[in-house]
């Protein structure tokens, strides 16, 4: 479904189903948090975070900002979220378009970085094109034709020079973002569909089956596949896989369940299917995961 198409769904069904979504998007997960994999052995940055203002809900998930000074390499790995990804550092600005497998970055020395998780509707709207065409990498901010990615990588930049940690600067920084955000309101009828879809996802952890999304919305699954491919450039098969693997990730780090029982509660017929999905993506058995908690 191309930006400004229309979906074969009723509006007022569209429009109810995401406006009961809204309603209820208080996870008591932070989502960052499940996405990112940390450990005793792999310590995370203090890492500041901020919500929207409610104007750029549908555009914007949050900003987060984390600061570093390292005395060593620290390499930072994530199972990021069905969700492009403006990060805009003190060495480079970039456009990261979602990554099917576990995205890794390095930090070293002393830094900071600005970054805007977006909501599953903005990408397209920036890149002014299939997100499934540049899936699996990242564009220079300025690439974009839906952003002057120039002035703001400009404008974050002179936020955070002076004293990356102060709150202060992140409010100007946050302003800037958001500025250039602005223009590309409102967001188009498919781009909150798929909005909304993601968030019920996210609240329907016993959802396992790519039919039962599309009966959801109302969809057929070619339809499905169609709207997921264009504005997130994955597969309803993947999301669902994702969303599996960010349960895991919460399950191991509260601790609270047996491999076997969370294998099950994940919708696993069985602990070794568990562990060759979560293996094969982060490298990592669930045992081994946990062990490092």
């Amino acid at each position: 479904v191309g930006q400004g198409a229309s979906l074969r769904t009723p509006l007022s069904f569209g429009l109810g189903i995401i406006r009961r979504i809204a309603a209820r998007r208080t996870d008591p997960v932070d989502p960052i948090d499940a996405a990112h994999l940390t450990g005793a052995s792999r310590p995370s940055p203090p890492i500041y975070r901020y919500g929207p203002s409610a104007p750029l809900a549908e555009l914007v998930g949050r900003y987060w900002i984390p600061v570093w000074s390292l005395p060593r390499p620290s390499t930072q790995s994530t199972l990021q979220h069905p969700m492009c990804l403006i990060v805009i550092s003190n060495t480079y600005a970039r456009f990261y378009t979602v990554v099917r497998g576990l995205s890794t970055v390095t930090l070293e020395g002393d830094g900071w970085a600005a970054g805007v998780m977006l909501r599953p509707a903005a990408g397209r709207l920036m890149l002014q094109r299939s997100v499934s065409e540049v899936t699996d990498t990242h564009l220079p901010l300025e690439a974009l034709p839906g952003l002057n990615g120039e002035a703001l990588a400009r404008e974050v930049t002179e936020a955070m020079t002076h004293d990356p940690s102060a709150v202060d600067s992140h409010r100007r920084a946050i302003a800037a973002y958001e500025k250039a955000l602005t223009p590309l309101l409102p967001v188009d009828e498919p781009g909150l569909v798929i909005n909304a879809l993601i968030d019920w996802l996210g609240q329907h952890p016993e959802v396992t089956r790519v039919a039962d999304v599309a009966d959801a919305f109302g969809l057929s699954q070619r339809a499905l596949q169609r709207l997921v491919v264009d504005r997130v450039g994955l597969t309803p098969k993947w999301l669902i896989q994702r969303r599996r693997l960010h349960d895991a990730v919460s399950g191991l780090k509260s601790g609270t369940t047996s491999l076997a029982d969370l294998a099950a509660e994940l919708g696993y017929v069985d602990q070794a299917h568990f562990t060759r999905d979560f293996k094969t993506v982060t490298g990592l058995t669930p045992g081994q995961y946990l062990a490092d908690q």
